[in-house]
This record gives structure tokens, C-alpha cells and sequence, in this order.
């Protein structure tokens, strides 16, 4: 069993940076889980975003997948390097900026990490643009933003990322962490997220980035019925009628209502 973050830090003269929403996950069964989740095999190409003390690394690594960790905390680096961890390549940078495949040498990689809060959208969206070099992906998540991002397209609760991730990936909201497992607790509870690639898309697009900014648009104004909020989106088209028409979806309806498929009808009736 790996020393406690609280005992670490205490040992390193260290304290969590609140402002980066550091909070180290420590419990074992857990941490064994979400590498369980992320299903790596032996030489398999790994990035840890935020690895902190490498309480998760170490199970990672117990895979024999090959792991790169990137850790933007100069301390934290500090403390990781001082762990001398076999077999870890550890890259110091900011991990919602990052070339996934670049960094691991590799063309498919599978990215798993307990996220700072305040990094999880930018970080789901590095996963979107660079969804061809992601095979899978596990992310342990504000609860909320897991139950929104894994809700079924369709459902009042589903979002942009709901539906862009959709397109590309199985997702599943894998199961929860009590906010009591971490150093220092959060204020509120977390849960993992499970990306798995689909071997293609979920449903036809003739250009992806159009059927983000479809989505984006749709949901642009949640209030509003289909045809108003597209309309907010006038670099596509400047008349949405003919378009939704042609789709065979109804523009009185709100986005949260349309599936994966729908959304992927409109942006291929843009032509």
C-alpha cells in the first residue's frame, strides 16, 4: 500500500494547490478499479494527465502498459521523480494542451486521469480533436458532469459534449467516488467516466467539425426551439428551414430532444 497523500505531503513540506483543484485520490480497491476501466495491456501506449504523487500511476504501471505522465506542478514532478517509478516517462507540461499520440509515441493511446474540475471540458474536448489517436479513455469527474456527459442524446439532461462525444465513443458513467476518498475532500462527490472509440462513427457526417458547430448551435439557446437557435450559427447557412426540412427534423423541437443521428441528418443536409 502506497504511503497516504496526506502523510506524503506532510513529508515532502508540501500542501495542496487548491487554486488547481489538487485532490489526491488515495483509496486502493478504487484506484484498482479505474485501471481496471481503462483495460491496458502489456506495451500498451498510456498518458496519465495529472498524475500528482502516483498513487493511480503505480497501477497503471502494474499493467505493463508503457505509461507517460503529465504533470505541470513542479512539485509534483519533484515528488513523482523522487518515487524512481520503473518504467515511467514523465513529461512536465499543462495537460489540456498537449499532442496525446506525440507524447506517448504512439498512434493509438489510451488516456486516463483524476481531473482538476475546472479541466474537464477543455480536456473532453482535447479527447474530441483528437479522438483518432484515443482508443479509450477513463476520467475520474465531478459527479454532475459525468451523469450529464453520459446521459443518452435525447434525454432533458443531455449537452454539446453529451452529443459530440456520443458521435465517436461509447460512453458510460463507470461508477462513483465519495468525496471522502480524497486529500483533501471535495466539496462535492466525483465519478468515472468511460470513453471507448467506436470502430466508426456512431452516425454519418460529411464534415465533423460542421456537426459541432450544428450542435453548438442547436444548443446554443436551450430555451429556444431548433430553428431559432440555429440561427445563431450563420456561418453554415443563413436559411435553416429548407435544411431541417430535408433532415426530416421538426425545427419547433429543442436540441435536447434530438439524438446523435438527427443532428448528423442536418449537418449532411447542409450538403
Amino acid at each position: 500500500m502506497a504511503e497516504h497523500p496526506r502523510d506524503m505531503l506532510k513529508r515532502l513540506h508540501l500542501q495542496p494547490k487548491h487554486s488547481w483543484g489538487q485532490n489526491f485520490l488515495s483509496d486502493d480497491r478504487v484506484l484498482s478499479e479505474i485501471a481496471e476501466e481503462a483495460m491496458l495491456r502489456p506495451g500498451e501506449a498510456c498518458i496519465e494527465l495529472g498524475p500528482g504523487l502516483g498513487h493511480l500511476t503505480r497501477f497503471l504501471l502494474a499493467t505493463g502498459a508503457k505509461v507517460t505522465a503529465v504533470e505541470r506542478d513542479r512539485d509534483m514532478v519533484k515528488a513523482l521523480n523522487s518515487l524512481k517509478l520503473e518504467g515511467l516517462t514523465l513529461v512536465e507540461g499543462n495537460a489540456a494542451e498537449i499532442d496525446f499520440a506525440k507524447t506517448a509515441n504512439a498512434d493509438q493511446v489510451v488516456v486516463v486521469g483524476n481531473l482538476p474540475y475546472h479541466l474537464s471540458s477543455p480536456i473532453l474536448f482535447e479527447v474530441l480533436d483528437q479522438a483518432d489517436h484515443v482508443s479509450r479513455a477513463v476520467f475520474t469527474l465531478q459527479k454532475e458532469v459525468v451523469e450529464r456527459v453520459a446521459a443518452e442524446p435525447g434525454t432533458r439532461e443531455s449537452g454539446i459534449l453529451t452529443v459530440m462525444l456520443a458521435l465517436r465513443f461509447q460512453v458510460e458513467n463507470a461508477f462513483e467516488v465519495p468525496a471522502d476518498m480524497f486529500h483533501p475532500p471535495p466539496n462535492v462527490d466525483s465519478a468515472v467516466l468511460k470513453l471507448t472509440r467506436f470502430p466508426k462513427p456512431r452516425a454519418e457526417v460529411l464534415n465533423e467539425l460542421r456537426f459541432r458547430k450544428v450542435v453548438k448551435a442547436g444548443f446554443a439557446q436551450r430555451r429556444k426551439t431548433l430553428a431559432n437557435s440555429l440561427k445563431t450559427e450563420k456561418t453554415l447557412t443563413t436559411d435553416w428551414a429548407p435544411v431541417l426540412e430535408k433532415a426530416g427534423v421538426d425545427g419547433l423541437r429543442r436540441a435536447e430532444t434530438l439524438t446523435v443521428e438527427e443532428f448528423a441528418a442536418i449537418e449532411r443536409a447542409l450538403g
